[in-house]
């Protein structure tokens, strides 16, 4: 039996190759969620008024990896100490937040918050939010498996040097 996850942390080229090398992940999606607009294009989500961020769904094995690695494997991922803002991206699609699908993911995502926050250096702060699920939307198909699909395993320089768009 499989369970999900999910999770937006800036550009979710980024995200989905990092949970995807993840033991016990059985399946990703990139998409959006947290916005009013249904069934949003990436195009309308570009210009910030959907309310919908980047985000990530995780299929997962629990038997295999729990929730609190995936929640290890968010933090370390991104900076969740910027608003609406993961490095050369800007704009609340970016924005870091915790999708909790149980009462028990949601005090998992909270204990996990706290702890990050306890050790950051004084005068950063955790801004990610932490929400019940909302209606998850799949991105077009061309986003899935993104990095995969060029040869890649993560985000990096050479893809901006190369002229490859960012998501």
């Amino acid at each position: 039996m499989t369970e999900t996850a999910t999770f937006a942390a800036g550009c979710f080229w980024g995200v989905e190759a990092a949970f995807r090398r993840v033991p016990g992940v059985t399946g990703t999606e990139v998409g959006y969620s947290g916005g009013w607009v249904e069934n949003p294009t990436y195009q309308q989500v570009c210009t910030s008024g959907t309310g919908h961020a980047e985000a990530l769904r995780v299929t997962y094995d629990p038997e295999r990896v729990s929730y609190e690695e995936l929640l290890d494997v968010f933090w370390k991922n991104h900076d969740p100490t910027t608003k609406d803002r993961q490095g050369p991206d800007v704009g609340p699609q970016y924005r870091s937040v915790i999708f909790t699908h149980s009462p028990e993911q949601e005090a998992a995502a909270g204990a996990s918050a706290e702890r990050v926050q306890a050790s950051l250096p004084s005068g950063r702060t955790v801004v990610t939010e932490i929400v019940p699920e909302a209606p998850f939307y799949p991105a077009e198909e061309y986003h899935q498996r993104y990095l995969e699909k060029l040869g890649r395993s993560s985000c990096t320089v050479e893809l901006a040097q190369a002229g490859v768009g960012r998501s």
